[in-house]
Formats: C-alpha cells, sequence, structure tokens
C-alpha cells in the first residue's frame, strides 16, 4: 500500500500542483478543505471535532497545509486570523493524537512576515516585521505551531509571490493575464511602485515535495526564485505576447497603505537542503498563462 499524503485546501491553486507532485512520487493524495469531491473531504479546518476524527481515520505519512486565507486583501479580518491561526491549531492537535505521528508536517506561512525589511535580499534569519493582518495572521501561525516542536516534525515554508495557470484573477499577475488575453486596452490598478519575487507555481510545488523528503524538522525555509520583478517588468512581458501596450490607471480604492514595497528571497538554504531549484523564468510563466487564455 502507498503513503498516504494529506493536502488541506487540495482543491485550491497550489493544491492542484502539489497533488500532481506527490502522485508523481507514488503517494496515495487525499485533502481536507471546505471543498469536497474526490479525494477532497470537505471540512472547516475550525471544527476541531470533526477534523479529529477524519484524520485520525486517514493517519497520514505527510502533511501539507494549505489551508488558509491567502488573498492580503481579504475583507473578513476575523476570518482571516480564525482560519489561518485556530484551523492550524486544530489540525497540529489532531494529528499529535494520532496513534503513529506524520513523517513531515509542512506548515505553508508567507514571505509577507518579512514586511519592509531593509535588506535587499530576505534570507531566513532577517527578523520579522508583519506590516498587515494577513502577515500577522501567518507569523501568529508561525509561533503557534512551536507547542508542538518535540511532538510533530514541523517545517515552515516562507513562500515568496507566485503565479500559474488557474491562479484566481483577484491576484495581480492572473489579472494582467487576463486583461492581455482579452485585448483590454486599459486596465486599472493599484501599487505599481512595488518589486517582487515572482516565482512559478510548478517550482513551488516540486519545492515542496523536496521539503516533504529533505527538510529539517523545525526549521523554516524560504520558497522563492532571488529574483526581482516590477509590475512594469511584467506589463512589458505581456505587451510583448499580445502585440500591443495596456493603459494602466491607478484607482486609488486598490492602492493599499501598508504595502510591501520590495519583497525579494534568498533560495540558499533550500538548494542546501533539496538541490538548486530548476527555476522558471517569469516571461515564460506569464507566456504558459497567456497561451492558456487565448483561444487556439
Amino acid at each position: 500500500m502507498s503513503a498516504r499524503a494529506l493536502v488541506t485546501g487540495l482543491s485550491g491553486f497550489t493544491g492542484h500542483y502539489v497533488a500532481r507532485q506527490l502522485e508523481e512520487l507514488g503517494y496515495e493524495v487525499v485533502g481536507l478543505g471546505e471543498a469536497a469531491d474526490g479525494g477532497h473531504h470537505g471540512l472547516d479546518l475550525r471544527d476541531a471535532g470533526r477534523l479529529t476524527e477524519r484524520v485520525t481515520a486517514l493517519q497520514p505519512s505527510v502533511v501539507v497545509h494549505l489551508a488558509a486565507i491567502a488573498f492580503v486583501a481579504h475583507g473578513d479580518v476575523s476570518e482571516m486570523y480564525t482560519s489561518n491561526i485556530v484551523g492550524t491549531r486544530n489540525l497540529l492537535a489532531a494529528l499529535a493524537a494520532c496513534k503513529k505521528p506524520p513523517e513531515k508536517v509542512l506548515l505553508a506561512s508567507s514571505a509577507n512576515v518579512y514586511g519592509n525589511a531593509t535588506a535587499s535580499i530576505l534570507d531566513e534569519a532577517c527578523p520579522v516585521q508583519p506590516e498587515n493582518d494577513y502577515a500577522v495572521s501567518k507569523y501568529a501561525m508561525e509561533l503557534m505551531a512551536r507547542q508542538w516542536r518535540d511532538v510533530l516534525p514541523v517545517v515552515i515554508v516562507r513562500p515568496f509571490n507566485y503565479t500559474g495557470v488557474g491562479q484566481s484573477a483577484r491576484f495581480l499577475m492572473p489579472k494582467l493575464v487576463d486583461h492581455f488575453a482579452r485585448r483590454a486596452p486599459r486596465i486599472e490598478l493599484g501599487n505599481i511602485d512595488v518589486y517582487r519575487d515572482f516565482n512559478d507555481v510548478r517550482v513551488v510545488a516540486a519545492a515542496y515535495a523536496g521539503l516533504l523528503r529533505d527538510g529539517v524538522a523545525g526549521e523554516v525555509y524560504n520558497v522563492c526564485s532571488g529574483r526581482a520583478y516590477s509590475i512594469q517588468d511584467a506589463l512589458g512581458m505581456l505587451a510583448q505576447l499580445a502585440g500591443y501596450t495596456i493603459e494602466v490607471d491607478v484607482n486609488p480604492a486598490f492602492v493599499r497603505a501598508n504595502e510591501v514595497k520590495r519583497l525579494v528571497g534568498s533560495n540558499r538554504k533550500l538548494a542546501a537542503a533539496t538541490g538548486e531549484p530548476e527555476l522558471i523564468p517569469l516571461a515564460d510563466t506569464l507566456e504558459w498563462m497567456y497561451r492558456a487564455q487565448i483561444p487556439a
């Protein structure tokens, strides 16, 4: 019988790619989250009783915890905190109660915990200084998870921005791609004077799988490309693909006062653990997304 991998948030954007990676490694992949179909078990992780029953029945060999409110501008702050902290706490408590603990538990935090750090390239030793509720909830999750450090082999990942086919158009890169694919003449954006480390979701999924194998329990790993891109860079790449230049309107309603201006990471610790990541240039990722949307 193959080893069982439990992926919370399996039906989400990242879960799809993580499941594919784990299945290729021979795992039987099962999921927990709000959606229920196929191998996905519909369940709110804030329901501690039902969650414990389900986890006890599944007895997973490894766990990837992706289920969370992942949109920084999510309108319901209380839901963000309860989902990202209480839901994670319930999961860890349920796993600790299993007869045989999992071999590895990977928790997805966020590079947003670094906030507006002064270092040009952020490594895991940089001090955290979260600037918004989403980042605070993720760092609080990291701190809370320490309670199980002697019971569960927890590895924490801090992914920087990443994108790919299937990501919601609420996020920046899919929004840009969607506008170019529809040949929209104009686009409304918020903060445009920001730089981000944009990775490809397929690279991120491979990194998660590698850390399930080689990650050291109790450690934190950045998952990133180490390359900085501006919004103007992305607009230029898409303009070349689509053959036209879009007009950008800055909508004050989209501008966040607590926006992190620059977020670029070092992946040296990840590379030391799992080997050099096979990075995909942002231009190639955007072309993949663009071709997936335009008529054949």
